[in-house]
């Protein structure tokens, strides 16, 4: 059977388990939360970098997966090639999904929501001129977006009100908004109770999931325990006492849940 191992900071990942979970239902997923590390947006290149191959290193000896997803733009923008060197397994990263949003976009404007980190990394620029150089990409970066997922997804309120005015520059000109950190499609339900009725909203996690599927022996994925349980694990690296956040995760499908020392 096949394990991955998904990470990132925060439970912004959870976002991409749920489309892992759909391509590949019997799959086993162990979900690292660094958050010893949270959030990865506001560490400095050389810091994120050093800490995750350390991490993994101890993750991948401890809990041997047969691929790894870096669900996290920020950690994938700056440490994949890093550790894509440092282990002979498939790693998968994420990409803002600038290339399907041009083909979406009827009015070639297009909108990426993301956080302050991403949306000034050049890599954006690349993206663009390489994918959408016949677009307008209005940009919205927003960490304050990454605590309002992690609040609603422990079952908190956000500010509907602000998370419109946060949005509005793109609502104003878009006709698709591109969900540029895995945090936010964990608003979607909230984003579609205020977007324009007209607005396409897309993220990455279909596509990495697919890419997942891609890489992965299928008929080894194909088969189920001898027990037809899957055991998903979610991992801290942080001991926490948030009861909400444990019992969203069990909701979430994983039944072990534990602090580990990679």
């Amino acid at each position: 059977m096949s394990n991955i191992l998904v990470f990132d900071s925060g439970v912004g990942g959870i976002s991409v388990v749920r489309e892992i979970k759909q391509c590949l239902p019997n799959v086993t997923i162990d979900y690292l939360f660094d958050n010893l590390y949270y959030p990865y947006g506001e560490l400095d290149e050389p810091t994120l970098i050093n800490r995750l191959v350390s991490l993994l290193k101890g993750a991948v000896k401890n809990h041997p997966p047969q691929l790894i997803v870096i669900a996290c733009n920020s950690a994938s923008t700056i440490a994949l090639p890093a550790l894509r060197a440092a282990f002979d397994i498939p790693i998968v990263g994420v990409v803002p999904a600038i290339k399907p949003a041009s083909k979406l976009s009827r009015s070639k404007v297009i909108g990426l929501l993301a956080t302050q980190g991403t949306i000034t990394r050049t890599y954006i620029e690349e993206l663009k001129q390489e994918f959408a150089a016949d677009c307008e990409l209005i940009n919205v970066g927003s960490n304050e977006l990454v605590a309002m997922a992690e609040t609603l997804y422990r079952g908190g309120d956000i500010s509907s009100r602000r998370l419109l005015e946060i949005c509005n520059p793109i609502f104003q000109q878009a006709d698709v908004m591109i969900l540029g950190c895995t945090h936010f499609p964990l608003l979607a339900n909230e984003l579609n109770k205020i977007k324009p009725q007209g607005l396409t909203v897309i993220d990455s996690g279909k596509a990495i999931a697919q890419r997942v599927q891609e890489l992965l022996n299928v008929e080894d994925s194909d088969k189920k325990t001898p027990d037809g349980i899957l055991n998903h694990r979610a991992l801290y690296t942080k001991s926490v006492s948030d009861t909400s956040l444990t019992a969203a995760l069990f909701s979430e499908g994983f039944n072990e849940i534990c602090v580990i020392n990679p």
